[in-house]
């Protein structure tokens, strides 16, 4: 249900989409000896959403685009693959890629500041203008806002309701000149919400400071689906702890309480000593399936199982995300949806 005072609305991710996009992964400087693996699990999830949607995807170049092409030979069907040369620093589409929204019933596209999180990993300024650049490639307006956000710091449910973290959106490496009230109502503007839920702190090696959808995402306009680690030894148990104790607390407008399904953390996932942001949150749900990234342990089947029971309708495709997360992120922080044009 659309708030009926809003200009601009975005979907949540489980309505229809036209498309999916990518930009594919190219930086080795990001997968240190695992570029390859991660291309793997990239090619996987677009064959899984070319079954029923069209994936489109960012390459730098034509002998780029030749050489991803060559993994869909056979397997996906020229109509579901668009390739656009808009050349990117690195592959995380969801955070700066255009955000597409409603705007008085017209797809918008909108073009939020990006700054490599906080500045973290210069330079990104081929990332900076992918928004504008895929607006053009969808023929639909696109407007630049002066505030930094990234699509993997929030979350929708579609009904006037919006997640996020104190970590990410009140750190002062993305708008030090906003007051946490500005930033709500910001986000209440754009996202076209009435109500921000603010989270605390997001999981252990997250380099994105706290983004939701490594914690939790909604899954119906009334339920979300939330990280837990119940082993109080471990790092991430404090923060997941008082994330679910906020989400309990929560009302709906109304005044409804969250329906809360809680999801467990995969095994620690270590590389080179540092810990990564492995989380079974950082699916992406597509038109006929949900992509789950997967971390080759007994804890896989549990979390595609609780996902199955949450999306009936939808196949679960766990896809080994190890080598995509040594890069710090995993299906959700790879793709965009596209929403499916309105009548």
């Amino acid at each position: 249900m659309r708030p009926d005072s809003d200009r601009y609305f975005l979907p949540p991710e489980w309505t229809t989409h036209q498309g999916t996009w990518f930009s594919w992964p190219h930086n080795a400087g990001t997968w240190p000896d695992c570029l390859e693996a991660a291309e793997r699990a990239v090619s996987k999830a677009v064959v899984a959403l070319a079954a029923a949607e069209t994936v489109y995807i960012n390459v730098m170049d034509e002998a780029h685009r030749d050489k991803v092409a060559e993994r869909f030979a056979g397997l996906v069907t020229a109509d579901r693959l668009q390739f656009h040369f808009i050349p990117t620093n690195d592959a995380w589409c969801r955070d700066y890629g255009a955000i597409l929204v409603f705007r008085e019933g017209q797809l918008e596209a909108l073009d939020f500041r990006f700054n490599a999180w906080g500045g973290k990993y210069p330079p990104w300024d081929l990332d900076s203008a992918a928004a504008e650049q895929m607006s053009k490639v969808l023929d639909v307006p696109c407007e630049r806002i002066d505030m930094v956000l990234e699509g993997g710091s929030f979350e929708v449910n579609g009904a006037g309701v919006c997640l996020t973290t104190e970590q990410c959106l009140l750190n002062p490496n993305r708008n030090p000149s906003l007051s946490r009230e500005e930033i709500e109502q910001a986000l209440q503007h754009y996202l076209g919400v009435r109500q921000v839920i603010w989270l605390g702190e997001g999981i252990a090696g997250d380099d994105a400071d706290g983004h939701i959808d490594d914690l939790t995402r909604f899954v119906a306009e009334d339920t979300v689906v939330t990280a837990v680690e119940p082993d109080p030894l471990d790092v991430n148990h404090k923060p997941l702890a008082d994330s679910l104790q906020r989400l309990r607390a929560a009302r709906l407008p109304g005044g409804k309480r969250l329906r809360i399904i809680e999801i467990p953390m995969p095994p620690p996932q270590v590389r080179n000593g540092e810990r990564l942001p492995a989380s079974y949150a950082n699916f992406y749900i597509g038109n006929g399936v949900v992509l789950m990234p997967a971390f080759d342990d007994s804890t896989d089947p549990f979390a595609a199982e609780i996902l199955a029971r949450c999306f009936p309708s939808r196949r679960i495709v766990p896809i080994d995300a190890r080598a995509l997360v040594a890069g710090l992120g995993t299906f959700h922080c790879l793709t965009q949806q596209i929403p499916a044009l309105r009548s």
